[in-house]
């Protein structure tokens, strides 16, 4: 009787960049960053992985906040699969049901980190099934995951890292604490690509921008900015309005998160963190999470 692994559950944290200088652009067309990293446990978006045995065929359902999330092979989830099939040298018909709640085009990582996620749940699945696969070393996760985008590799390693080059060379650090941050979600989303071009059109702006960085994360870096605010600002008109409404009713200063469309702050505890989130979205009736840094970039759920 052929045996079929036990289903999978996991977590995918969301990545947020708590500080982000854009140095230039090389020769390959991508940006040279220097971004510090983290992974925090709210928006998560969770994945569960079923394999049928052998066969070819993975299947991707979306459920959630599913709006400019693809439910076919051009899904980040569906293309990790194949790819680390390959690298194994096994394939299964896997299905793979992904719950999202991380924002797409929000500047938090959400397909990276479902991408991510779906690696670390199939390479458990491969091991559990037994099938003479390749073995898949955290190396070749890795290599599989730069092969995937720039930011998949942070979200299999999670925790906190500066991410230098494309995003694919990270330096782990360690945070004096948890950091409880405020996420918000405008109601439009921002593309990555147009934003970088823009950052290349208005002649490669940095931000002036600066908040002083939390405690925790005060001895890796003194204050933190983000080079792409000037882009994305000209990308969506609308988006320093809803900045300026969120810091009035928030009573806090914030960034935006990674290319956008998202805005971040931290907070030194948890119930200023959720006075401030309830008043975001009871005036302004925005999608606000609270969350906090944790150590991992996929967990299971």
């Amino acid at each position: 009787m052929t045996h079929h692994p036990e289903p999978v559950r996991v977590r995918a944290n969301a990545k947020l960049t708590l500080t982000l200088r854009v140095l230039g652009t090389r020769p390959d067309g991508f940006h040279e960053l220097e971004a510090l990293t983290v992974s925090v446990s709210v928006p998560h978006d969770t994945l569960d992985v079923v394999s049928a045995g052998p066969g070819t065929r993975v299947t991707v359902s979306v459920t959630g906040s599913t709006a400019f999330v693809p439910a076919d092979d051009t899904n980040l989830v569906a293309r990790a699969a194949r790819a680390l099939f390959d690298r194994a040298g096994v394939h299964l018909d896997v299905r793979i049901g992904l719950h999202k709640d991380i924002p797409a085009g929000g500047g938090l990582g959400g397909g990276s980190a479902d991408a991510a996620a779906a690696l670390v749940a199939l390479r458990s699945l491969l091991d559990e099934a037994a099938t003479g696969a390749a073995p898949v070393g955290p190396a070749d996760l890795l290599a599989v995951a730069a092969e995937l985008g720039s930011d998949v590799p942070f979200c299999v390693e999670g925790g906190a890292a500066w991410m230098r080059g494309r995003g694919e060379r990270l330096d782990p650090v360690e945070l004096d604490g948890p950091v409880t941050v405020v996420t918000v979600v405008p109601p439009f989303r921002i593309a990555t690509p147009s934003v970088y071009g823009a950052w290349d059109r208005l002649g490669g702006p940095t931000s002036n921008r600066t908040l002083p960085a939390p405690p925790a994360v005060a001895h890796l870096v003194p204050h933190l900015a983000n080079d792409l605010e000037p882009a994305a600002a000209e990308v969506e008109p609308r988006l320093d309005a809803v900045r300026a409404d969120v810091e009035r009713v928030a009573g806090r200063l914030f960034l935006l998160a990674g290319s956008g469309s998202s805005l971040w702050a931290w907070f030194e505890d948890a119930g200023e963190a959720e006075a401030a989130r309830a008043r975001v979205t009871q005036e302004l009736g925005l999608v606000a999470h609270v969350g906090t840094t944790v150590a991992r970039g996929v967990e299971p759920a």
